[in-house]
């Protein structure tokens, strides 16, 4: 289309206009301005984002699926423990019929705001998409918070109704929303998903469409430095994500590939991937409602998948897995993302699967999703511990905590990045958001990183999560790598603990393998010989597992917490 008929150039015009190619470095550094820019680009009418007023996040997904005699046949979604599947056109049929049921039977209109607390399901993406194709606004929660925790999102983000799972509906009885389960009770009573999805037919939705600037989601972030935000996300920032992971899945040629799906769809990596980018890409995905080790192996053999976007969790325990019992030669590509992922464990996955391509990359909520990515296996080869370059339409600084200067290459500092998937900024919290976004529109991470001469990143921690001993830095993902280096132990964290003399010392939380003798003096002594003597872990806890989000990151708010009253109670 035309830009007459509602559609913008690629994002990498407007940047190129302000800031020509000729000033760049190799690895996209513009050293006048500090900034760094993508080396890739985005290119025809696929890989451009629309202006059009009337065009909302639905509909725009919507109208990327196959054509209707292929949307017959290609399947969207396939259940990992029933193995039933929802075709292209079942989908669309289903998100129209729910999006009726919604607007002309429980009176939802533009700008309601729709709480949805529930595992993945096939149904997941149908909820997602029928609720955006209203005008609505969607909030999602990890159907493993307490009522308290959901009480407070529900209050916060001023829910007018819920859809929950009949397992994890009481959790919301003290809030008084109304609640529409997502599949039938087993009494019958209350009204669910699935009879809205088969007894209304596809009527006239509202005309009153939003604007590309209007909130279409509101995500809570993991609060694990600190007290969980919405991160308000518009229906811009959805299309800009989209328009980006099918430029991934083209330049990684992964359209036909079979994907697996265990990342929860609450959170902005599986809502981006598996409630909306991979259905504009027209790709088959597999969904497991959650992580299962034995049974991600099962369906990997099962359903032949080729790709899984994961967590580092998931890589290490790959790592570990004694490659018995299960047909894995399907498998081509793994991603991490969510959480950093160490050298270590990368040259692991490698070693241990070397015809499988293992791909980094990183993001936030409040970016929507990726920032960087790797295009090429050979470039993440030869860049271990990376993850990736910028993807196109973003660009980043790497400023010093201390000064605010932009650096060059090979400089630790906080990364900033501006894109057009940058959130809106943070619900009804003005303070927050202006302390995230700047004047400049800036997003200011709060993560510790370095971009190298090919522009490739490498995080190095968060800000705030900077040990600080002795007035020396120390990272704890530094130390953790170098524990999970050691045979016996299967994962680690580092967190800060308060010393009166040495300001903040290490102290290391330990999960070791079944039967292993190892004792604290022997990991305390393991890391020293390794790292420098400011940075070696001082105490040691052995525990049965790590605390970790949803999208596997650890709870350190929480490992820092157990150690003021271990540690400190014993002095």
């Amino acid at each position: 289309m035309s830009s007459e008929e509602g559609w913008i150039a690629p994002f990498e015009e407007e940047l190129a206009a302000s800031h020509p190619s000729s000033t760049l470095q190799r690895g996209g550094f513009d050293p006048q301005a500090g900034i760094y820019h993508s080396l890739h680009k985005l290119k025809g009418t696929n890989q451009k984002i629309p202006i059009r007023p009337n065009l909302d996040t639905a509909a725009f997904v919507l109208s990327q699926f196959p054509p209707v005699g292929q949307a017959e046949k290609l399947v969207a979604f396939i259940d990992s423990a029933t193995n039933q599947r929802v075709t292209y056109a079942q989908l669309k049929l289903s998100i129209y019929k729910l999006a009726t049921g919604l607007y002309h039977g429980l009176g939802v209109k533009k700008g309601d705001v729709i709480f949805v607390l529930s595992p993945n399901s096939l149904l997941y993406p149908t909820i997602c998409l029928a609720v955006l194709s209203i005008g609505a606004v969607l909030t999602t929660a990890n159907p493993l918070n307490t009522a308290s925790e959901i009480a407070k999102q529900v209050r916060d983000s001023g829910a007018n109704l819920a859809i929950a799972t009949p397992e994890e509906a009481d959790k919301l009885l003290p809030t008084g929303v109304p609640t529409l389960l997502t599949s039938r009770s087993k009494d019958g009573v209350a009204l669910s998903v699935e009879e809205l999805i088969d007894c209304c037919e596809p009527l006239e939705l509202p005309s009153a469409r939003p604007a590309l600037s209007d909130t279409a989601v509101i995500l809570y972030s993991s609060g694990t430095t600190g007290a969980s935000k919405g991160v308000e996300i518009t229906h811009s920032n959805l299309m800009s994500i989209v328009i980006l992971l099918r430029w991934s899945a083209e330049v990684s040629s992964s359209l036909d590939d079979v994907f697996l799906c265990f990342i929860p769809m609450f959170h902005v990596y599986g809502l981006a991937f598996f409630a909306l980018g991979l259905l504009a890409c027209g790709t088959t995905n597999v969904v497991m409602q959650k992580f299962d080790f034995q049974a991600m192996l099962e369906a990997i053999q099962t359903h032949k998948v080729n790709n899984i976007p994961a967590v580092p969790p998931v890589i290490l325990a790959l790592v570990k897995y004694d490659q018995g019992g299960y047909d894995l030669s399907s498998l081509r590509r793994v991603g991490s993302g969510a959480a950093p992922l160490s050298k270590e464990v990368t040259d692991g996955f490698r070693k241990k699967f070397p015809g499988v391509e293992m791909r980094q990359g990183y993001g936030l909520t409040e970016s929507c999703g990726a920032a960087t990515f790797f295009v090429s296996d050979e470039l993440a080869k030869t860049h271990s511990g990376s993850c990736g370059q910028l993807i196109p339409s973003f660009t980043a600084k790497v400023v010093d905590v201390e000064t605010g200067v932009a650096l060059p290459p090979f400089r630790k500092g906080e990364l900033w990045f501006k894109s057009p998937a940058v959130m809106k900024g943070y619900l009804g919290n003005q303070e927050a958001s202006a302390a995230t976004i700047n004047a400049d529109r800036w997003l200011q991470t709060g993560d510790l990183g370095y971009f190298d001469e090919d522009g490739c990143l490498y995080i190095v921690d968060r800000v705030k999560e900077l040990i600080k001993h002795n007035g020396y830095q120390v990272a704890p993902a530094e130390l953790e790598a170098t524990l999970l280096s050691h045979t016996d132990i299967l994962d680690a964290a580092v967190v800060p603990l308060d010393d009166e003399e040495a300001g903040q010392i290490p102290i290391a939380y330990v999960v070791k393998a079944a039967n292993s003798e190892l004792t604290e003096d022997q990991v305390i002594q393991f890391v020293a010989s390794q790292v420098a003597p400011y940075k070696k872990v001082r105490k040691v806890s052995f525990i049965d597992a790590i605390p970790k989000s949803a999208a596997g990151k650890i709870l350190r708010k929480d490992l820092v917490s157990q150690g003021k009253q271990k540690f400190v109670s014993r002095l």
